[in-house]
């Protein structure tokens, strides 16, 4: 009897440890603030990649001074949507110094394993003029989603910053020529006020 008196007390003790390490892990994850929905007229947060070439890129850093689209992508078929964005917006404000882009694929899960041969893949489709235009991003999607309010998968989410970093215009979805027109409408806008 004293031999089965202690097992059970220590299988009590061991399940009394493990659902107060869940119940701690369940109230820490409630705890944990979700990141607010990105908006205009908020300075972008931190985004860190790496350009095609390699280097380190750190966003709105890395656009300080220019006007800026970023196009970001969340799965394999968003990379049409943004292409068809960026395309567009090279052929109207391309030849702007002022202005620039940047194509974000946001990888997550288990991409990090095959970053070598996704990397060499998308510099292989880009032209080599383009490879600091593009920014990969493994990891982190998560709160990117939600400052977004990801929904559709086949999307590109778009944000345009001012010359400081600042958000000034946001859509998410496939081409469409009317936001469009909004978008270079508001690239203009910024453009002539003063920096």
């Amino acid at each position: 009897m004293t031999c089965f008196g202690e097992v059970a007390r220590t299988m009590i003790s061991i399940l009394m440890v493990f659902l107060l390490a869940a119940m701690s892990g369940s109230a820490w994850a409630e705890s944990e603030k979700q990141p607010a929905a990105l908006g205009v007229g908020m300075r972008l947060p931190p985004l860190k990649g790496d350009y095609l070439t390699g280097r380190k890129a750190a966003l709105p850093e890395a656009a300080a001074g220019k006007i800026a689209l970023l196009a970001l992508g969340f799965t394999y078929d968003s990379r049409f949507a943004v292409e068809d964005w960026t395309k567009r917006f090279r052929d109207a404000v391309g030849k702007d110094p002022g202005v620039t882009f940047y194509e974000i694929p946001m990888l997550g899960g288990m991409a990090r394993m095959g970053r070598w041969f996704i990397d060499s893949g998308m510099r292989k489709g880009t032209p080599k003029e383009l490879h600091e235009n593009v920014i990969t991003v493994y990891g982190g999607t998560g709160p990117w989603k939600e400052r977004l309010r990801y929904k559709q998968e086949n999307a590109a989410y778009l944000i345009l910053l001012d010359r400081t970093g600042t958000v000034r215009w946001l859509h998410a979805g496939l081409f469409d020529e009317v936001r469009f027109k909004d978008l270079v409408s508001s690239v203009s806008m910024i453009a002539a006020s003063p920096q």
